[in-house]
């Protein structure tokens, strides 16, 4: 028999009025993943030490299929110890049943290997949270977070949970269940607080990159908003286009820049926004020295060579928060 952490253990009952016992593997004792395994029962949401017996079996993770433990030595099902291990802490999620089922999508077609597992970690990021914190807030083992973000996983609905809680966002969220829709749908606070930023604070929340929308008269005259990768190098926004579309309209005139962030969990968040004139940026060594520092290229993809600067001359924002705070 070998597991994979987050693996289903499935205990087959051999009195025929009594049932089954299933659990998510939580730890693991061997790097091969033999036996035995630290359980947490989804009967219980108890951790204990198991050491399968032939009326055992594993529902993989990845596979869905069951191998049938073969050790004679080992009593049919019987755990040692009746608490949380050292190497687990209280609270790590159960499993819910049958693992497919915990992880089925909010919305058709959204959810794919390993999502769940990058929104973790991208969440985790923006929050400044190292593993260890995270599985501390989520009363889980850093091991067994390492295991969900780097490998394709089908968490528990318990263990998306506590994620979702730790890390201030929703299920929905991580599951990528809100993809399709626009930001901003959940419930406005109470008693909300707007207030105005200064422009110290709006430079710091610009940070260096990122997504924002550039609003711009189109060829046909018509306004238009459109989003853009962005860097800020030197007090500057500039972007990458191609001549002739739509953000390359920015050039040679005054223009709109806008960016915000919205937390659906705490119906919180901000806005910021840059106006001022943009221009190309022409020059060799300059464009040289945007392309080498950009972060990241354009997610529309295709060739997009055409540098546009922004020089903001006005930057204000708002910020939207609870009142007591």
């Amino acid at each position: 028999m070998r597991a994979h952490l987050g693996d289903q253990l499935v205990i087959e009952s051999t009195k025929t009025d009594a049932a089954r016992r299933d659990g998510e593997i939580v730890g693991l004792h061997h790097e091969d993943g033999t036996p035995p395994y630290d359980v947490r029962w989804s009967d219980t949401d108890e951790v204990t030490l198991v050491f399968p017996g032939p009326d055992a079996h594993i529902r993989h993770l990845e596979h869905g299929h069951a191998g049938t433990a073969h050790d004679p030595s080992a009593a049919g099902g019987h755990t040692a110890g009746t608490g949380p291990t050292a190497a687990q802490p209280p609270g790590t999620p159960a499993a819910s049943g049958t693992p497919a089922a915990s992880g089925t999508p909010a919305t058709p077609g959204t959810l794919r290997h390993g999502d769940i597992g990058r929104r973790v970690a991208a969440e985790r990021h923006r929050l400044g949270l190292s593993r260890e914190e995270t599985a501390h807030r989520a009363r889980m083992s850093a091991g067994y977070l390492a295991y969900l973000e780097e490998r394709p996983a089908d968490p528990s609905a318990a263990t998306l949970v506590r994620l979702a809680d730790a890390l201030g966002t929703t299920v929905t969220a991580l599951r990528g269940g809100g993809a399709d829709v626009p930001p901003g749908q959940g419930r406005a606070l109470r008693r909300p607080r707007l207030r105005d930023l200064g422009p110290q604070e709006c430079r710091a929340l610009l940070s260096t990159h990122g997504v924002g929308r550039v609003a711009v008269s189109a060829a046909d005259g018509r306004p238009a908003v459109v989003p853009v990768n962005y860097e800020v190098v030197d007090d500057a926004i500039v972007f990458r286009t191609a001549p002739g579309s739509t953000p390359s309209a920015a050039v040679g005139s005054e223009v709109a820049f806008e960016v915000d962030h919205l937390d659906e969990a705490s119906s919180q968040g901000w806005s910021v926004l840059a106006v001022g004139p943009a221009s190309a940026v022409t020059e060799p060594d300059a464009v040289r020295r945007l392309t080498e520092r950009a972060h990241t290229t354009p997610w529309a993809g295709g060739a997009r060579e055409m540098w546009v600067a922004i020089r903001p001359a006005h930057l204000t924002g708002r910020r939207i928060s609870p009142a007591d705070e």
